[in-house]
């Protein structure tokens, strides 16, 4: 989820929606500072290389999507897609559940205790949808673990696609910048849109970013990622999806009617 966030543009967050995982501050990592051979890769599995911030092991691309080095030397194998509209997508890569499958989730003491309510409420959303994949918090034995980004970090959230057949093990959250207490549902809805990416799920608004997060259009592409549309979801603008680009700062979206289709129709 792409939180554009520049601070001294707060006073429009209604017109324009911040994305909840990234902001722009003093000190952002600029293209500029990422090698050409690393901005090609990026640029040719599909994805937007402005503001390709470099972080721990790897690179955040679109504000809140991570990739390693090893993911970016992942040969491009495509895959007959639908490009333009604007509904729900998933990557070529999802979670195997079989007849059920439940996703263990920790959280780091690192992070506020309030951010504990959050991942709860965050997870009681999915599991509320009866689907076959279930999540359940825990202390140890995780698949999926909730840490802190590191210091300075100028993205709110970040995660990664499935592979394997399992989910993205990494959720890390910018706690320097959201505070001890960013509000409960806010928090719960930036969790719920980056466990989706960790199972599968792209920016519903992948094809014209422009349309949750302002400024100019953009199409991410279809990448070597994928970017497959889920049948039963809308071909017109769905303004209230929990996993479009961006949100306004303390906006609280569960899923709407769309996404339950979608949620269904995958798991």
């Amino acid at each position: 989820m792409k939180t554009t966030r520049l601070l001294t543009l707060i006073a429009m967050v209604a017109m324009f929606g911040f994305s909840s995982c990234q902001k722009d501050a003093e000190g952002e990592v600029t293209a500029n500072e990422i090698s050409p051979l690393t901005m090609a890769k990026i640029s040719e599995m599909g994805f937007n290389t402005d503001n390709v911030q470099r972080t721990e092991g790897g690179y955040i691309v679109e504000g809140d999507i991570f990739f390693s080095d090893s993911d970016l030397n992942v040969s491009a194998e495509t895959t007959a897609l639908r490009v333009g509209e604007e509904e729900q997508y998933r990557t070529n890569n999802l979670v195997s559940v079989g007849s059920g499958r439940t996703i263990n989730v920790a959280i780091t003491t690192s992070l506020p205790s309030s951010y504990v309510s959050a991942l709860d409420e965050a997870i009681r959303r999915f599991n509320a949808e009866n689907l076959l994949l279930k999540f359940r918090r825990v202390s140890s034995g995780y698949n999926i673990l909730v840490s802190k980004a590191p210091s300075g970090s100028s993205y709110l959230a970040s995660a990664g696609f499935p592979s394997g057949g399992n989910p993205y093990n990494s959720v890390k959250v910018n706690s320097d910048y959201l505070g001890s207490n960013p509000g409960t549902n806010y928090l719960a809805t930036i969790l719920a849109h980056e466990i989706g990416h960790t199972i599968g799920f792209r920016h519903t608004d992948y094809m014209n970013r422009a349309y949750s997060c302002g400024g100019s259009y953009y199409n991410e592409g279809a990448s070597t990622v994928g970017a497959v549309h889920i049948p039963g979801t809308p071909t017109g603008a769905d303004p209230n999806s929990w996993m479009l680009a961006c949100i306004g700062t303390g906006v609280n979206r569960y899923f709407n009617s769309n996404d339950k289709t979608a949620l269904r129709y995958l798991y």
